[in-house]
C-alpha cells in the first residue's frame, strides 16, 4: 500500500469525521478516534466515492481500524485495475 493511498484515506476519514488528519495514524482504531458504527458507514461511503469502488457488505462489517480501511481500499483498487474499463 502506497503512502499516497494511505494519506488519501486519512484525509477522507478526517474530512468525514471533522477531526485533524494529524490525529489519525495507520494503527488508529475507529474506537480510539471516537468513530461509532454509523460514522463508520459514512466513512465507507466516502471512501467508495473518493476511490470509485464498491466495498462489499461482508467486508464493510469487519472494518474497525484505519489499517483495515487502507488495506481494503488497496485490495479493491488493485482488483479493479485488472478488469477491463467499461464505457458509460
Amino acid at each position: 500500500m502506497s503512502d499516497e493511498l494511505t494519506q488519501k484515506v486519512f484525509s477522507v476519514i478526517a474530512a468525514t469525521q471533522r477531526i485533524p488528519v494529524e490525529k489519525i495514524t495507520i494503527d488508529s482504531t475507529f474506537e480510539e478516534l471516537g468513530i461509532d458504527s454509523m460514522d463508520g458507514v459514512n466513512i465507507l461511503f466516502a471512501l467508495e466515492n473518493e476511490f470509485n469502488i464498491t466495498i462489499p457488505d461482508e467486508a464493510a462489517r469487519t472494518i474497525r481500524s484505519v489499517r483495515q480501511a487502507v488495506e481494503g481500499v488497496d485490495k479493491l483498487i488493485s482488483g479493479d485495475a485488472e478488469k477491463p474499463a467499461v464505457a458509460n
